[in-house]
């Protein structure tokens, strides 16, 4: 089990997927992952969250928790994707769109509409040429609105992953055994734009 830190939901537990294949972003850094988010774009309220590799859905939700007004979660599993559908429900989110597929394949495709804030949590032995395909691909089928915030959580033994040549401000934050990587797509100066509703 863990837990939601902040916002409407706030103190209600989730259910995390069993066995060791799903790593849950600890509580701790998830707290920091959203204190620079909201350093950076005042609120969340509004704004449209895309989570890659999703396990539990623990960021996405938070993030629709602290008021996201879109949050997408993309998790190859099927039975862990379910469980994040459960989980939403639970905490009263009924149209969390769940995406129950591959990352690389599901980014191949543009979206409805793009994302203002992107988060990766591959599995550490996933291979650094895919974390950057997966990067690349947020850029060439335009995922991500000007300026969007895009963070990767890695082990603290990978190397940065490769960012796009069009990715700005990129910087690292180390928590023990893993650390955040932010970057800024394109026109970092853009502000955020609000959900289309």
């Amino acid at each position: 089990m863990t837990r939601i830190i902040g916002g409407s939901a706030g103190g209600r537990r989730i259910t995390t997927p069993r066995g060791v294949h799903t790593r849950p972003t600890s509580d701790r850094v998830r707290e920091a992952l959203f204190s620079a988010v909201e350093s950076w774009c005042g609120s969340l309220h509004g704004l449209r969250f895309l989570d890659l590799y999703a396990g539990s859905g623990a960021v996405g939700l938070e993030a629709w928790s602290r008021g996201a007004g879109v949050v997408t979660l993309v998790e190859q599993d099927r039975r862990t994707a379910a469980l994040i559908s459960d989980n939403a429900r639970t905490l009263g989110f009924p149209k969390a769109h769940v995406v129950a597929a591959p990352v690389s394949g599901t980014l191949q495709r543009p979206p409805v509409a793009p994302y203002d804030l992107a988060f990766l949590d591959p599995p550490y032995p996933l291979d650094d040429d895919a974390v950057a395909h997966d990067l690349t691909a947020l850029v060439a089928q335009e995922w991500l609105v000007p300026g969007a915030m895009v963070v990767v959580e890695r082990s603290s033994r990978s190397p940065e992953p490769g960012w796009p040549a069009t990715f700005t401000d990129t910087r690292e934050k180390r928590y023990g055994e893993t650390v955040l990587w932010y970057g800024h797509a394109a026109s970092a100066s853009t502000s955020p734009s609000p959900a289309q509703e």
